[in-house]
């Protein structure tokens, strides 16, 4: 089954778009676990078995866990979540992007390691950091388009004059992922719920792409507005939300806490489907 058949399948059978975005901050734990890195999957693990027939897909962060030398939990959470969740698709957030050589073995780390069903990456060094990852059959990569942080007009604002059309960088990434660089049909986007203008640009460009979604909850993003601009039949939408749901309470009660609040942002969503 590919990535992109997991997606509509988790997205059918759970009625949800909602992504659950696993970034483990142990000074964040409950008190039992609080400061804790060696707790990290357990706190993890906890996670996915409260929220795992709610969501579309787990989008674990891997900084969060390399910081913390915790890449062995990491393998340990992916190998929970292929056992216990087989159905949800599992982004690795690795934001990627180097070329030849080294491009394969960040895409052997990501799908040989860590078995992923996809991978976010950076689309700055072109075609060739992107490539190495589409070998890989049957599994997804999601190309930084339009990023939820303020910093992000740095570059993805910019007119470039030597295109023609003269498109906002975004736009033009939006137009290889969906054009010329999609040789396989794995692409999809990274856009953020702050900017529902922009994703409803990036829709128009790439009208059947999957599109990775953050920003929802801590950061602020509206999710009705998410849904409306981005959210088409046969085009599926990950909305993710983090800090929001793992961190929804600091008991003991924190797993049942975070299926409460992925339960609402996931209803929330769905209704703003009309």
């Amino acid at each position: 089954m590919t990535f992109i058949e997991m997606l509509k399948g988790a997205e059918r059978r759970h009625g949800s778009m909602l992504c659950v975005g696993l970034d483990p901050e142990p000074s964040r734990f409950p008190a039992q676990m609080k400061d804790d890195a060696a707790k990290i999957y357990d706190f993890c693990a906890r996670i996915v078995d409260a929220t795992a027939d709610l969501v579309i897909a787990f989008k674990p962060q891997i900084a969060y866990f390399a910081a913390h030398r915790a890449e062995d939990q990491l393998e340990r959470l992916m190998k929970h979540m292929r056992e216990t969740a087989p159905h949800v698709p599992v982004i690795l957030d690795a934001k990627r992007g180097d070329i030849g050589s080294t491009a394969q073995q960040y895409a052997r780390e990501v799908f040989d390691r860590y078995g992923a069903d996809a991978v976010t990456l950076s689309p700055f060094m072109g075609f060739d950091s992107i490539e190495p990852y589409l070998k890989y059959e049957g599994k997804g990569a999601f190309v930084l388009c339009r990023t939820s942080n303020p910093g992000g007009d740095d570059f993805q604002s910019q007119r470039l004059s030597s295109v023609e059309g003269s498109p906002l960088m975004y736009e033009h990434i939006a137009q290889l992922a969906n054009g010329r660089w999609n040789t396989n049909g794995q692409l999809g986007l990274v856009v953020g719920a702050t900017y529902p203008a922009e994703i409803e640009r990036v829709r128009a460009l790439a009208p059947a792409l999957p599109l990775l979604i953050p920003g929802v909850g801590a950061q602020g993003g509206d999710a009705v507005a998410t849904v409306k601009a981005g959210w088409r039949p046969d085009a599926p939408i990950i909305v993710n939300s983090s800090r929001a749901i793992l961190y929804a309470s600091s008991g003991a009660d924190f797993a049942d806490a975070a299926r409460r609040e992925a339960q609402k942002t996931r209803d929330v969503l769905a209704a703003a489907k009309g």
